[in-house]
């Protein structure tokens, strides 16, 4: 059971003075807290590609490259990679060069997103936001087999008999597909064989569990060993040393987000009820103490079959040291609760 780290790198306006850090400075917190999970024992950080004004990391491999540089063992993802309005060459590129500087610590993590605005940005139709992905998916795995590419597609010019370089330490370099509960992406994956991470930010955690199911019998089919596909989890969440210090110190920046994600996109209000449905045993918010985000962690793991945790942290803008206090106890405190009795279980499971 692997555990770490997602953040999308957020600017909001604080409760404290409603201004929100600016880009430069979240972006040099969230590289402080990449060495810290490091140090920690943390075994994953992740950072997501946007392009709005809210959030602060339009290329997360340059933050990774970074972090890169100042840690030892932690593995360095996006989360996600906007694969369809990226190049796949330079994607490559990129996380070729994280993981040469990481020595061999980079994967990529790729998806279509949650938001569009890369698509009018970079110059794409989101008529063909499908098309796109698959194609530049296809694309991205042909570069990772093979030094020398030759292909053709709709949207990019064709590629004929050229090296893409530098090539990465990691043979293969790791290929994630980030899904949001979506059974064509999750089939998607299996059949190709590439890991998977659910974005599982609503609702119970154990209705993805049909989803792994259906990734496993595709890859299975695919004729790939299943035993050897991951399957990872993005939550939102935060540890404090009370289950209410975590709440109260959780929920604002999370309402301000939710909130405004809602106007936009015609969700109902977002209450302190809402909040605290989600926080409970059988909801999505992994928010409390050590000892109630270790135990929803095992819970995850034993009812829904994620071998890769990732708690989001933070949603919106809170303080950098709260932020740096709740990464400090998931490492030293949650993770090894949760590897402990995932390994106890897993031994019986076997037996």
């Amino acid at each position: 059971m692997e555990i770490g780290i997602s953040t999308f790198v957020e600017t909001t306006p604080t409760l404290k003075d409603g201004k929100a850090p600016s880009h430069a400075e979240r972006i040099r917190e969230v590289v402080e807290e990449i060495v810290l999970a490091d140090q920690v024992g943390l075994d994953v950080f992740g950072v997501g590609e946007h392009h709005r004004h809210d959030f602060a990391a339009s290329s997360p491999a340059v933050v990774l490259a970074a972090a890169a540089a100042q840690t030892e063992r932690i593995r360095l993802t996006s989360a996600v990679t906007v694969l369809s309005s990226a190049d796949p060459v330079r994607v490559f590129q990129d996380f070729a060069t994280v993981d040469a500087i990481s020595n061999g610590r980079a994967e990529i993590m790729a998806g279509r997103g949650s938001f569009i605005e890369s698509f009018p940005l970079f110059g794409y139709d989101l008529n063909d936001y499908n098309e796109l992905f698959d194609e530049k998916l296809e694309l991205l795995l042909k570069i990772r087999e093979s030094e020398k590419v030759t292909w053709s597609g709709k949207h990019r010019s064709a590629i004929q008999g050229l090296g893409v370089y530098p090539r990465p330490v990691q043979e293969p370099l790791p290929v994630w597909i980030g899904s949001g509960g979506n059974s064509e992406s999750v089939v998607r994956a299996g059949v190709l064989g590439l890991p998977l991470v659910l974005a599982i930010i609503g609702g119970s955690p154990l209705q993805f569990e049909p989803l792994v199911r259906l990734y496993k019998r595709a890859a299975e089919h695919a004729g790939h060993d299943v035993s050897k596909l991951p399957v990872a989890s993005h939550s939102h969440g935060f540890i404090a040393e009370t289950n209410a210090a975590a709440a109260d110190d959780f929920y604002p920046s999370t309402k301000y987000v939710m909130s405004q994600l809602g106007r936009e996109r015609g969700w109902p209000p977002y209450t302190r009820d809402t909040f605290d449905a989600a926080r409970s045993f059988e909801g999505a918010l992994y928010v409390g103490d050590v000892q109630t985000v270790a135990k929803k962690i095992i819970h995850l793991r034993k009812e829904v079959g994620i071998t890769r945790f990732m708690l989001h942290v933070p949603v919106g803008s809170m303080p950098h040291e709260k932020v740096m206090r709740a990464i400090e106890l998931l490492g030293k405190e949650v993770a090894p609760l949760v590897q402990e009795e995932i390994k106890k279980w897993e031994e019986n499971v076997g037996q």
